[in-house]
């Protein structure tokens, strides 16, 4: 696979991992601090949010963003849905550079050397920088939808609204732990598979997974009870890219979405809300997957189809 990697802040092109069974190895990943920590202070418009309207891990952030209301809080950059050999460009849609604005960064890549010199690893979003140190406190997506739900509190419009109340949050957390592997994870374990029985031991564990969770929301409105939480958000990423791209280009070609009634449901409910809609952006979820993966789509085609209808919210 066309990737590439920094090597003590250099950017090398080199192929993603997998073990000696062919199964895909997901990097950790490499900043974990938080924002309200001594090094970084909470101040508004201070942190600057680098996503991915293509990725489902960045577009968590974006979906906890609009839900509280912290777009004048909390500014963005944008890549391009392209991930190619210089990995993600700031690149408007028409693929003419826009560099960022804290280093006049042409690529993500050149933000964490930058950020944090002789760095180590892979350049993945959501990234949250501190523009006043330049430095990056974190990149890993469930730990920054959590800031901008606890921490970023004063700043929220809509502060009324918590994705974590305290007294569901084990229930949240297990909840999010148990989508991961078979769900979240599992498409691109599915999709990245170098064996047969790699594939095929990730897209069982992907349907079986599916069908608990559809049978879970036969019971109750949201995963853990009748109020929106990060567990949605989490499920609801991968379930929006499932039947455009992950059931063709990752081969997880069981059933789609539509075919479980309740994470459809679920599904239309969320893709209809009115501050998630504008985070949505079909267009580049299609074009970075199969644009960017030229060990699966070496062609570089871009399908058509299929055609979703996502009719009306549902009334429930």
């Amino acid at each position: 696979m066309a990737s590439g990697i920094l090597i003590d802040g250099r950017w090398e092109v080199r192929p993603y991992k997998a073990d000696g069974a062919g199964r895909f190895e997901r990097q950790k990943t490499l900043f974990r601090s938080k924002v309200g920590d001594d090094d970084f202070p909470l101040e508004e418009g201070r942190y600057r949010l680098y996503v991915s309207y293509a990725c489902p891990w960045a577009h968590r952030t974006l979906i906890a963003r609009a839900l509280l209301g912290l777009e004048s809080a909390i500014p963005v950059s944008v890549v391009h849905p392209h991930m190619l050999e210089q990995s993600w460009e700031f690149k408007d849609d028409a693929g003419r550079i826009s560099p960022e604005p804290v280093f006049g960064a042409e690529a993500l890549w050149q933000v964490y050397a930058r950020a944090e010199p002789g760095c180590n690893g892979r350049v993945t979003v959501p990234v949250l920088l501190d523009t006043v140190t330049k430095r990056i406190v974190n990149n890993e997506s469930r730990e920054i939808v959590r800031m901008f739900g606890r921490v970023f509190r004063p700043y929220a419009r809509n502060a009324d609204i918590d994705l974590c109340p305290p007294g569901m949050q084990d229930e949240i957390e297990a909840v999010i732990d148990a989508l991961y592997e078979p769900v979240n994870n599992g498409v691109y374990r599915a999709g990245f598979a170098q064996s047969q029985a790699a594939y095929e031991e990730a897209a069982r564990g992907l349907f079986a997974a599916l069908q608990h969770w559809d049978d879970v929301l036969g019971r109750r409105r949201w995963l853990c009870g009748d109020t929106l939480t990060e567990a949605d958000i989490a499920l609801f990423t991968t379930l929006l890219r499932f039947d455009p791209v992950y059931y063709v280009h990752f081969k997880c070609s069981l059933k789609h979405i539509w075919d479980y009634p309740n994470l459809w449901r679920f599904l239309r409910r969320l893709y209809h809300h009115p501050a998630i809609q504008p985070t949505i952006r079909l267009d580049h979820i299609v074009q970075h997957y199969f644009v960017s993966h030229p060990h699966i789509n070496p062609s570089g085609l871009v399908p058509i189809g299929p055609v979703i209808d996502y009719g009306e919210p549902p009334r429930d």
